[in-house]
């Protein structure tokens, strides 16, 4: 079974239309004619340069230490946990002082009502589920 080193291949190609034949160092030419028997039209020709890549990578910086490069710590999450019980506290709440749990919490804090709470009982609209701001919400045992 052939396999094929992508690795090995060029990392820099150059595409330049209805050229034939360059006095560069070239490695590689492909051309893919449109039709057969016709000289005049256009090509596409690829050229791999490897030495090119060798000579970039040579300059490239090296990574920075990993004592610089140290990623932030996450923020502490916002809101009750996931399934904790938590008492409705917003009076024009159809579940007004009602306990529901706690499907998601929406971490980002421009979120106006990042809670969402899901109840046994359901409201007129035979909906279950509703979103509510931090301060509408107090958790339960």
């Amino acid at each position: 079974m052939a396999s094929c080193n992508m690795a090995s291949a060029a990392s820099r190609l150059v595409l330049s239309p209805n050229k034939v034949a360059c006095k560069t160092n070239i490695n590689t030419v492909m051309w893919f004619p449109t039709k057969k028997n016709i000289i005049n039209t256009s090509r596409l020709i690829v050229r791999a340069e490897e030495e090119a890549a060798a000579a970039t990578s040579e300059t490239a910086e090296p990574p920075p230490p990993e004592d610089e490069a140290a990623p932030k710590p996450k923020p502490p999450p916002i809101g009750p946990k996931r399934g904790a019980k938590v008492k409705i506290v917003r009076k024009e709440s159809y579940w007004y002082n009602g306990i529901g749990s706690v499907v998601a919490v929406d971490q980002d804090p421009k979120t106006r009502y990042p809670v969402v709470v899901r109840f046994n009982k359901v409201n007129y609209a035979n909906v279950s589920t509703n979103n509510y701001a931090l301060d509408e919400i107090q958790e339960v045992n």
